[in-house]
């Protein structure tokens, strides 16, 4: 018994000997639900951030409207007589979040490449348990902790750097002869608890990249006679560039937004300093929890703020999605 096969490319129809077969694969229903959901999910993100920007943008207009482009640059934050902005709102939140990102992204980067290319097998599992159970940990905790412990124990720290290092303007502390310095609320301190916040974020995304680097480039750089290090520096940096990039974007939005520990640690006041020694400081989202309740008009001013704040973390996750598209590990490799 025999069975006659039908291939029209086979049976030598002129011109097509040479011709590519075209391969149409079928798309199963489950294919085509999970195509929708994801579709779906992706489609949410946009709708959701473009409903907040409306909402911010519908209840802070008359807050502009009244203020016009000194909301800026006005370090006062009087509503009742028009007299208000983020002028030192928003450099006292970018500078606490700087410290924290000056320290977190180096130790961050450097347990991320221990436990990922360094620890043995038997440390591994429980130091990543240990970072995933910190980034866990609520900010109150953080901020009850820096309160309690680190606050009375960094005033020393602040007060060698001011006394040895005052030629750095931004260790230098600008008070009265009359009065004494007081280091126990300065942005440094709150820079130093917000750090401890980021510290297990950037560690837990940079270890995951990191581990993810080719096995295969690895195996050949040490046959070419490189050391573990020469290893790690030549092929597993490069290639979690973008993780570290993306990860410290995340760890600047959290640092950006954070009140609790900025509202337990350090006074409000309404300057702009750059000395990061001297007492006192604010952010805008610690003036929303300080002013939320005053009124309609504070809450118009205060929309205001929270839609610079939100439009600011946006566009640095933007430049951080570009920057890390750029490099190796934000490009997708076939092979």
């Amino acid at each position: 018994m025999s069975a006659e096969l039908n291939f029209p490319h086979a049976q030598g129809t002129p011109g097509t000997e040479d011709m590519p077969r075209r391969i149409v694969s079928r798309v199963s229903a489950g294919d085509k639900v999970f195509r929708s959901i994801v579709r779906g999910a992706g489609l949410a993100v946009f709708v959701i951030t473009a409903m907040i920007l409306t909402f911010l943008f519908t209840r802070a207009w008359s807050a502009f409207r009244a203020a016009g482009f000194s909301f800026f640059t006005t370090k006062l934050f009087n509503v009742n007589t028009n007299d208000f902005g983020i002028g030192a709102l928003l450099p006292d939140g970018v500078i606490i979040a700087a410290i924290a990102l000056i320290i977190a992204v180096p130790v961050a980067v450097a347990t991320a490449l221990y436990i990922s290319q360094y620890a043995p097998s038997w440390l591994r599992r429980p130091l990543v348990a240990a970072i995933d159970l910190m980034a866990a940990i609520p900010s109150i905790i953080y901020a009850l902790w820096g309160f309690a412990f680190l606050m009375g124990r960094m005033t020393g720290v602040d007060s060698w750097l001011a006394r040895h290092l005052s030629f750095i303007p931004i260790f230098k502390v600008n008070l009265p002869s009359s009065l004494p310095a007081s280091f126990t609320d300065a942005p440094i301190i709150v820079g130093v608890v917000v750090s401890l916040m980021v510290i297990p974020i950037i560690t837990s995304l940079s270890r995951e990249i990191f581990s993810q680097a080719p096995q295969s480039e690895r195996e050949a750089a040490y046959a070419l006679g490189s050391t573990r290090w020469g290893m790690v520096r030549t092929v597993v940096l490069p290639f979690g560039r973008a993780g570290v990039i993306g990860a410290s974007m995340l760890g600047m939005g959290r640092a950006l937004g954070d009140a609790i520990v900025i509202s337990f640690l350090i006074t409000p006041v309404l300057t702009l300093s750059p000395h990061i020694l001297q007492s006192g400081g604010n952010s805008i989202p610690y003036a929303i929890i300080l002013d939320i309740f005053n009124g309609p008009k504070y809450v118009s001013a205060l929309m205001a703020a929270g839609l610079v704040l939100f439009a600011m973390t946006l566009l640095i996750n933007v430049i951080g999605s570009i920057v890390a598209g750029r490099s190796r590990s934000g490009l997708v490799n076939v092979e």
